[in-house]
């Protein structure tokens, strides 16, 4: 009995961790996952990016939003979480399906889903009461407005080739930039429990 008791108790000290939290740390696998998610999509590449230098555009990735220290623990969270999510949802759609190989785009949505949803273990500790007003928060709106103008850019350019490897390259800024996040969320303590 004591020897079960024993072995219950490491098990509990293991499930939380050293900060006391359950499983809301970001872990090395999600950091993993990113990389793994930039090496898709440079795998991804079609056309010479050289070839597209008439469809460039500066879509206004918010860098220094992502990159700077503007953002309380919270803020980094929704931010991140919500370019994961828009990430996501670019390359799920139907037009994605027809300009990517789909072995590589069918990785790559399994690789964002994996990020997501170990973000999502502790998206409600982190958010708790805070998640409605979130939705409306500053940093989150500069997202999707972000988003918003690659989904724009696309259907302008008809979902061509170069408009699609464009939007690849771009993808691969955003998502360095989102790992560039992740690892301040992970100085800033990595308990996202803790404020």
């Amino acid at each position: 009995m004591a020897f079960v008791l024993s072995l219950l108790m490491a098990l509990v000290l293991v499930s939380y961790g050293p900060g006391g939290s359950l499983g809301c740390y970001l872990s090395r696998r999600l950091m993993l996952d990113a990389r793994e998610n930039l090496r898709l999509l440079d795998r991804m590449n079609r056309l010479s990016p050289h070839s597209c230098l008439q469809d460039r555009k500066d879509f206004g990735l918010p860098q220094e939003m992502v990159e700077g220290d503007q953002l309380q623990k919270d803020q980094a969270f929704s931010v991140l979480y919500e370019m994961l999510q828009q990430a996501f949802n670019l390359f799920r759609t139907e037009r994605s399906s027809a300009a990517w190989n789909t072995t590589l785009l069918e990785q790559l949505h399994t690789g964002l889903q994996q990020q997501l949803e170990d973000l999502d273990t502790c998206r409600g500790l982190v958010m708790g009461e805070k998640d409605s007003e979130l939705g409306k928060m500053d940093p989150i709106m500069t997202v999707k407005k972000y988003f918003q103008g690659i989904h724009d850019y696309l259907q302008e350019k008809e979902y061509s080739d170069c408009a699609w490897e464009i939007v690849r390259v771009e993808m691969m800024r955003a998502l360095t930039s989102s790992t560039t996040l992740q690892k301040r969320l992970t100085k800033m303590g990595g308990d996202l429990n803790s404020p």
